[in-house]
């Protein structure tokens, strides 16, 4: 099954130290950039793609579906065509048998962190319990510490240049948790989210300049 969508795959021409991978996906100027842990958890080995060929992968991207992020999915078919969305994984090498070491985690984190700069998205969607502390951790003030990731799921946490909102893992999603996530997303949507800064008050004038 080969999946098509409007952006290439592994856009930014990544080359992690190993011989199979799951590279970043989607749009480059994406608003919204959806993080995973890694290949052996949230899959994508077979596709390419990242959150795909699991079984909770039709509930997941449907949810994403209805709260604008995707335009089109069929997984069968095999396409998925994404609106202003990027995906990606905190560890994007498959680890082989079990998951990756902290070790593991500490190579491949250059590699996530230049696709976050590069995508540069306004608003985060870290998914399951480890991209959720990394990225409450590194891109917010909130303490990362024994996050419950049922409390904080589908909510808004502010952070430094970036709204964030925790995904709890797709493989213990109930029916509410997926019309959470995409109730909130769908609001959102409706709402001016995009996160800027004014550096007006660095100029001689009164004047605004909001940056990205």
């Amino acid at each position: 099954m080969e999946f098509v969508a409007d952006s290439d795959r592994n856009p930014f021409g990544m080359d992690p130290p190993c011989e199979r991978s799951v590279p970043g996906y989607g749009d480059t100027s994406a608003h919204f950039h959806v993080i995973g842990d890694n290949p052996a958890r949230h899959g994508g080995l077979d596709t390419g793609i990242p959150f795909t060929d699991r079984p909770w992968s039709a509930a997941f991207f449907d949810a994403l579906a209805r709260g604008g992020l995707v335009e089109g999915v069929d997984l069968e078919a095999g396409r998925l065509d994404l609106d202003r969305t990027f995906l990606s994984y905190l560890h994007m090498c498959d680890p082989g048998e079990g998951e990756p070491t902290e070790s593991d985690y500490a190579t491949l984190e250059p590699f996530f962190d230049a696709a976050l700069r590069a995508v540069t998205a306004h608003v985060l969607l870290p998914v399951g319990d480890r991209a959720i502390e990394h990225i409450l951790a590194t891109c917010t003030s909130k303490s990362a510490t024994a996050v419950d990731a049922d409390a904080v799921h589908a909510t808004e946490v502010h952070g430094s240049g970036w709204l964030v909102i925790p995904v709890k893992e797709p493989a213990t999603w109930t029916d509410a948790d997926a019309e959470a996530l995409a109730q909130m997303l769908t609001d959102l949507l409706a709402s001016d989210y995009r996160q800027t800064a004014d550096l007006g008050r660095f100029l001689p004038d009164e004047e605004s300049h909001l940056v990205r």
